[in-house]
């Protein structure tokens, strides 16, 4: 599907936050704001995710990758090392 750009105007404070949030989880602000718009839409249409999230192994890894991002412990990959060449 084509994109589209969108001016969003933010407070200083929280265009900041967004900005920090990408860059330390190796993503875009755009992204971000893609994910929640897409979680919004799939909410008001119905379609919840609640059977994957309601697994209780997905919920624990889930919760398990949270708190290495938080703590520092996550070992980031290149895109190289997962792909391959």
């Amino acid at each position: 599907m084509p994109k589209t750009r969108l001016n969003v105007s933010l407070d200083q404070d929280l265009a900041e936050f967004a900005k920090l949030f990408a860059a330390e989880n190796r993503t875009s602000v755009a992204d971000i704001v893609t994910q929640y718009l897409l979680a919004l839409k799939r909410r008001v249409d119905g379609e919840y995710m609640e059977k994957i999230l309601s697994n209780p192994v997905f919920q624990q890894s889930m919760e398990d990758a949270q708190a290495k991002l938080r703590d520092g412990k996550a070992r980031w990959h290149s895109y190289d090392e997962v792909f391959g060449d």
